[in-house]
């Protein structure tokens, strides 16, 4: 097989939405209603890499479904990882209802019960020495007032992140995150931050034999050490777009590596928070907890936007700093969404079934893996999985037009989800989704790929 030499754009936090199959896509369409609203959108808003030119139109969503304007449902595994209760959840909806009626909106310098109980439900999922909160309308503010915290706290203003990270798409998230696509073309950005290597198990720049990734926390100490003035350390539990899982020993040494140099470890968990783990939080998998939390997304029950940045009781010194000086800080509203949206995981037991269904996943996958040549990885944790495709098992040559091909394949047949780094399918369904309709999605995936491998000569 040729492999295709693919731009870098490619290498990217989603699937691009400028090339010839996304064109050919939106051509296919033959719905006018449909057309006349793309062509609206692309000429009203600005446009921009994986949004503008949009790829179809939405009217509806419900449970885990979303429907265009012509009634066609997708199967969203994608959700931009805001619907862990999927669409709609008939608790979150009424909590805000039951909200909006009474109090809307809480100016500043005013409290109100509503956010103090979201804020204490909080440290209490949280548990250990998480307890104190400040809300922001999205999670790249929460990692912002994340990091403005470590440089107060440690007087340090140097941070250490990972190549590949994201972080949110502001000049300081983009700074401080690991994809150069976000940074290129954008001058000078915030000083003094260092990368380091990911710990990936599949694809790592510097692997050893026996497969163990705890080696690439000791680049942490190495430039803390080399470096001096580092203030944080910020990263994923578990990297979300193409899902890179580490060792529970990586993120033991990882914690082990902070304390001892005083560097405050930030955990951003913005994506994966709410119970895609399994957990709570996905840093509780591994056994360690932060200095600070940083969540959002699915926290607003696919409702409304809400974030939060956590932190310990002991680091409760900026009284004179305004670390988030946000409209909506205490907003009722949204703190109502985020209270249902716990209520209702733990009513459902979505934890539970996060997990089982995991295991589920795994088996299906790795089967998959057995008979079809194109894939080359599986890996995941409980409802978050990549499937990485590639054109040679020995090179690992990444496969952009094949995994480019099962995703419109798969939105052929009803079935959304995003793709990472180009070739790297991931699948984010909501906890609700039961157990037949996660097969039907499976059999789906299942079906674009082993098309794939037959017309691109794999067999």
């Amino acid at each position: 097989m040729t492999q295709n030499i693919k731009p870098t754009h490619f290498h990217s936090e989603g699937d691009v939405n400028t090339t010839l199959a996304r064109q050919a896509w939106n051509a296919s369409m033959d719905d006018e209603r449909t057309q006349a609203l793309l062509k609206r959108d692309s000429e009203v808003f600005l446009h921009q890499a994986m949004s503008t030119p949009c790829l179809d139109t939405l009217e509806a969503a419900e449970g885990i479904y979303i429907q265009d304007a012509t009634g066609k449902k997708y199967m969203d595994f994608h959700g931009n990882n805001i619907h862990q209760l999927g669409y709609g959840h008939p608790h979150v909806i009424k909590r805000v209802q039951e909200q909006i009626a009474k109090l809307p909106f809480s100016p500043r310098r005013f409290t109100n019960e509503t956010a103090i109980e979201c804020a204490e439900k909080l440290t209490q999922i949280c548990g250990g020495e998480l307890n104190r909160v400040l809300f922001a309308p999205g999670g790249t503010s929460a990692v912002g007032m994340a990091l403005k915290l470590a440089r107060h706290i440690t007087g340090n203003y140097k941070v250490v992140s990972l190549w590949d990270s994201f972080h949110g798409a502001s000049l300081d998230a983009i700074s401080v995150g690991g994809e150069a696509c976000f940074r290129q073309g954008m001058g000078p950005l915030m000083a003094g931050v260092e990368r380091i290597p990911p710990a990936v198990s599949y694809r790592g720049a510097f692997p050893v034999a026996d497969g163990s990734d705890v080696h690439y926390a000791d680049y942490l100490e190495y430039v803390i050490e080399k470096e001096g003035g580092v203030g944080a350390f910020i990263a994923e539990a578990v990297r979300n777009t193409d899902v890179q899982v580490p060792s529970k020993a990586y993120w033991k040494r990882i914690r082990e590596i902070c304390d001892k140099h005083n560097v405050m470890l930030i955990i951003d968990d913005i994506p994966n928070g709410m119970g895609r783990s399994g957990e709570w939080f996905t840093y509780q998998a591994y056994d360690i907890e932060p200095d600070m939390l940083c969540i959002g997304k699915g926290l607003g029950g696919g409702l409304v936007p809400i974030a939060a940045m956590i932190t310990k009781n002991k680091y409760n010194t900026a009284e004179k700093i305004s670390m988030g000086h946000y409209t909506h800080e205490k907003s009722p509203i949204g703190c109502a969404a985020a209270l249902a949206t716990m209520e209702a995981i733990e009513q459902d037991g979505l934890l539970d079934k996060a997990k089982a269904n995991s295991r589920f996943m795994r088996e299906k996958l790795l089967e998959m893996k057995a008979k079809y040549p194109v894939i080359g990885d599986v890996r995941g944790i409980g409802m978050l999985w990549g499937i990485e495709l590639v054109t040679d098992h020995e090179s690992k040559a990444r496969a952009y037009d094949e995994a480019e091909a099962v995703l419109y394949q798969c939105l052929n047949n009803g079935m959304s989800f995003k793709v990472s780094q180009g070739n790297v399918i991931q699948l984010s369904p909501p906890l609700i989704i039961t157990r037949e309709q996660l097969t039907e999605a499976l059999a789906i995936v299942e079906e674009a790929i082993a098309k794939v491998c037959k017309d691109f000569d794999y067999f």
